[in-house]
């Protein structure tokens, strides 16, 4: 078994451990980051965590106790969407006539990144209703809602999502 596979069953391990009242202080402490963004459910932010530490994509040093740990992450998440949330708000904001060089140049750029990413998903339906949703701001359970798709479902293709843009990214871009 590879470092990887430990760290991550270590993970789950010290999840499944937590006790009632530490899984009370985790959604209280979801429910506080999701009041400060609209349009997100608090089980979404606690869930991300969740899947940020088993996947690797957040590591768990096992000297942190997993409650610290985890809302350190759901930290992180809130602080990533709230910065997010402030630039599509000042790119809204912002008229495109009144645009320098450079600002026209980064939004045909995120065009076409855009354009890649859905034509990279193409044959994904499932993922691109994904896409299509969180750029309008929707959360997961209205994404699942809409489109009738199971927590399985959503999840399986968001880590599809995940893994092929990480994936790209390596590559520079690169299919």
């Amino acid at each position: 078994m590879g470092t990887d596979e430990a760290e991550q069953r270590d993970v789950a391990a010290a999840i499944r451990g937590l006790s009632t009242v530490d899984l009370v202080r985790l959604r209280a402490l979801a429910r506080l980051r999701a009041r400060r963004l609209p349009g997100l459910d608090w089980s979404d932010i606690l869930h991300e965590a969740i899947v940020r530490a088993l996947d690797g994509t957040r590591r768990w040093p096992p000297e942190v106790p997993i409650l610290v740990f985890l809302a350190g992450c759901m930290r992180s998440i809130e602080h990533d969407l709230r910065r997010r949330l402030a630039q599509e708000q000042a790119w809204r904001a912002h008229d495109p006539a009144d645009c320098e060089g450079t600002d026209l140049e980064r939004a045909i750029a995120a065009a076409q990144a855009l354009g890649a990413i859905v034509s990279l998903f193409s044959g994904d339906e499932t993922v691109l209703w994904i896409i299509e949703g969180l750029g309008h701001g929707r959360s997961a359970a209205e994404i699942r809602a809409r489109h009738g798709l199971s927590q399985t479902d959503y999840d399986s293709a968001r880590k599809r999502l995940r893994r092929a843009l990480l994936r790209l990214d390596s590559e520079g871009g690169q299919r």
